[in-house]
């Protein structure tokens, strides 16, 4: 017989590690192929472990609530053959001399210096920066190592810091948190600066955590690891981005009619509800590409324009935590489409179905406040993006209605949005204009629109 570990599968981009959540078998038990083995969690969705191999399970590496690495071993199987396997993917057939020969694609000089040059770029800047340099064996991401610089954080300092990331790394939230209790309880150990002329800036006031008192009868509740990753992801993106928030009311009587005539035979010939979701996205897609400058994100003094147009709309789930799926290039799908792919979505979401990937690279989000009878609100931005639409209830309420024949009062479905977005790079004309267009979009939706 033979081992096999099992190790934990790559989960999507920026996604590194997961936290175990339960074990579907036990040590001993055998598995056939593709069966999920473990229930795992990361920052971004719950999802399964299947087994590449039929086996059985003759070590369990990693308990519940213990975190794994991306590619680390989480089990030891027993299966049939001899000697051991380290990787999950099935070895290829070795290619003769000739395809290995004819597989070689032909590179020019000038090809290998363009391709050469970011490394020499980086080993400039390298040389230029005493404090970006590899500590010992351990890697340094170019952000990281900005940090390092801006921070003066010295080679000695470093070397106290324990890597969270893959192989130990440093990530960026070990680098915040070390400089978050920098000084705090550590002697200082580099020698005082002579004093100049020049009077030295002055260090920001530490306020200490208040204790928040408890009383008798108060109940305390430990967050989940969802709701945690909610709260420091809603504190970070208030401390990044000077939020603005702009509000608009619209009269959506044109779409409540075209809905109410339509959601019976969409149903029936999809197998789905039509909600008004796909609408909401489909307004706000022809005002992004109207106004694409609310299609960005931010990094550092740079802007970075996105060429897609993803629409992540948020999601409350069954445990009142919130999960923020994406509809990849939206701009490309039919308003069907648009409802098909909600409609999965929405569901894989609350049977926490989702893939680490239907949750990234979102470039503008809805909520949609409305569902839970809220005329509006003040929606946070996720960070990296620059702007979120909140949409209202829709009400009906008497309103002022213009006709060839003069000012009329009617009965009107009304619905407030309001617009947050980033003060850095979206100033109060283009968050309004852009909160207009969607407005606009809205009141003279076409009543005889096929779906």
């Amino acid at each position: 017989m033979a081992e096999y570990k099992l190790l934990l599968p790559s989960m999507g981009e920026g996604v590194m590690e997961a936290t175990i959540i339960s074990w579907l078998f036990n040590e001993g038990d055998s598995v056939n192929e593709d069966d999920s083995v473990v229930e795992i969690a990361t920052d971004k969705v719950d999802s399964d472990v299947p087994t590449p191999v039929s086996g059985k399970i003759v070590k369990i590496l990693k308990q519940k609530d213990e975190v794994a690495k991306v590619g680390e071993a989480i089990a030891i199987l027993e299966i049939a053959g001899e000697g051991s396997a380290d990787v999950q993917e099935q070895q290829q057939e070795p290619k003769s001399a000739e395809e290995v020969r004819t597989d070689i694609p032909q590179i020019s000089q000038e090809e290998i210096s363009e391709l050469e040059k970011p490394l020499k770029d980086a080993e400039q800047v390298s040389a230029q920066n005493p404090f970006a340099q590899i500590s010992g064996e351990r890697y340094l991401s170019p952000l990281v190592k900005s940090i390092v610089q801006e921070e003066n954080i010295s080679e000695a300092e470093l070397q106290t810091i324990k890597g969270s990331g893959l192989e130990g790394r440093i990530t960026k939230e070990d680098i915040l948190n070390f400089l978050e209790n920098r000084g705090k309880s550590q002697p200082q150990t580099e020698p005082q600066q002579p004093q100049t002329a020049q009077p030295a800036a002055a260090k920001p006031v530490e306020i200490p955590a208040a204790t928040i008192p408890t009383y008798d009868g108060d109940e305390i509740i430990q967050m989940d690891r969802v709701r945690k990753i909610i709260a420091d992801a809603m504190v970070n993106s208030k401390r990044t981005s000077p939020h603005v928030t702009s509000f608009i009311e619209t009269d959506v009587t044109n779409v409540v009619k075209w809905r109410n005539k339509n959601k019976a035979p969409f149903e029936k010939r999809e197998g789905g509800k039509l909600t008004f979701m796909p609408i909401f996205v489909k307004a706000v897609v022809k005002a992004i590409q109207d106004y694409p400058m609310i299609n960005v994100s931010v990094d550092g003094d740079k802007i970075i324009k996105r060429k897609n147009i993803n629409i992540g709309m948020a999601t409350a789930l069954p445990d009142g935590n919130l999960i923020v799926p994406v509809i990849k290039n939206a701009d490309q799908l039919s308003l069907s489409g648009l409802a098909k792919a909600i409609n999965d979505l929405a569901e894989r979401a609350r049977s926490k179905k989702l893939k680490p990937e239907d949750t990234q690279g979102a470039t503008y989000t809805i909520s949609n406040v409305g569902t839970f009878g809220n005329l509006m609100g003040t929606p946070i931005i996720p960070q990296p993006q620059v702007a979120i639409l909140a949409i209202g209830a829709i009400v009906k309420k008497p309103a002022v209605v213009e006709t060839p024949d003069g000012d009329m009062i009617g009965i009107r479905h009304l619905m407030f949005m309001s617009h947050s977005y980033d003060h850095r790079v979206v100033d109060g004309s283009l968050g309004g204009m852009f909160l207009k267009k969607v407005h606009d979009y809205l009141e003279a939706w076409d009543q005889n629109l096929d779906i």
